[in-house]
């Protein structure tokens, strides 16, 4: 199928691959920068932002076929791609795949869970698109907010108060609006695992990164990833959530740009001297408090589906 993408800046070309819910749009906050020294192509996945939902099964398979697809059509195999959360899984699975793209940064890929994370992940996105939904008539002046945004993003951002405001407001509203996110979450949770790509069968560069405080796919699953990509490079984020594109868009573009321009390079070189910025009073107390609402919610849910089963 056509994908739906937007193409910024000149030079060799780079894949901008989103997440679960998101859209091109959520590179925002860096796609002007990488497009100041490449070719971006970001894509819109299906059922996501302007592109339909595929007509059969929405997976992490069914996806990296259409992507393989659009590369195919477009003449771009072999081209350096990053991906984002579900989109760095994609990324992952072209990479092992082989003969699709070349150097390849996955910033922190779902998949990875085992045992109690796989409800913990699945219930806590379920329960947070779900309030998200529920809060769209007043979302733009929510995520227009600093306050709003620490209430609305602490699953998902180290420092959710400083996001970028319209960067929210569009991932809030298309979190909300893509036909296919139901589907993808129940497919990412309890699909099909993530086979693994055996020692030296990834010639291209290849890096993972990850957010230290990331509360959507929590840090100790990079071991789990590691194991199934040998080949892989770990790069940590430090005072970093779900998404290095909103906490630290400076040090991810200096890490994409990096890898995918293979440079080699140092962790000190790409993080520089990350300053510390304290959160206000307010945000931490919010911060506090949305994650009760988040447990609080979640256990409603729960309760409310037992109800029902019975």
């Amino acid at each position: 199928m056509e994908l739906h993408f937007v193409r910024r800046g000149t030079g060799r070309p780079l894949l901008l691959v989103h997440g679960i819910g998101g859209s091109w749009r959520s590179w925002n906050t860096i796609i002007d920068a990488l497009a100041a020294e490449r070719d971006v192509i970001a894509v819109d996945l299906p059922g996501h932002g302007e592109t339909p939902k595929l007509t059969g099964l929405n997976s992490i398979g069914t996806f990296a076929d259409a992507l393989t697809g659009f590369l195919t059509h477009h003449d771009l195999l072999g081209i350096d791609a990053v991906g984002s959360s579900m989109g760095a899984r994609l990324v992952l699975e072209l990479a092992r795949r082989g003969g699709v793209l070349g150097a390849v940064v996955s910033l922190d890929p779902g998949g990875f869970w085992q045992g109690w994370q796989i409800p913990f992940f699945y219930h806590s996105v379920d329960v947070s698109v779900k309030l998200v939904k529920a809060l769209q008539p007043v979302m733009p002046a929510l995520a227009g907010s600093a306050v709003g945004r620490t209430v609305l993003l602490p699953q998902f951002s180290a420092r959710p108060w400083a996001v970028d405001s319209q960067q929210a407001i569009d991932e809030m509203h298309t979190f909300a609006h893509s036909p296919a996110f139901d589907e993808l979450l129940d497919q990412l949770a309890h699909g099909e695992v993530q086979r693994p790509a055996p020692t030296g069968s990834i010639p291209e560069p290849l890096v993972i990164g990850w957010g230290r405080q990331d509360r959507v796919c929590l840090p100790s699953q990079s071991a789990l990833a590691l194991a199934k990509f040998p080949d892989a490079r770990l790069y940590w984020f430090e005072q970093c959530g779900h998404f290095p594109q909103w906490d630290q868009p400076a040090e991810a573009t200096r890490l994409i740009l990096a890898v995918t321009n293979r440079q080699p390079f140092t962790d000190a070189s790409i993080a520089r001297a990350r300053p510390a910025v304290p959160a206000p009073a307010l945000a931490k107390a919010a911060v506090a408090g949305a994650a009760l609402a988040l447990l609080a919610g979640g256990i409603w849910l729960l309760s409310a589906r037992r109800k029902q089963g019975r």
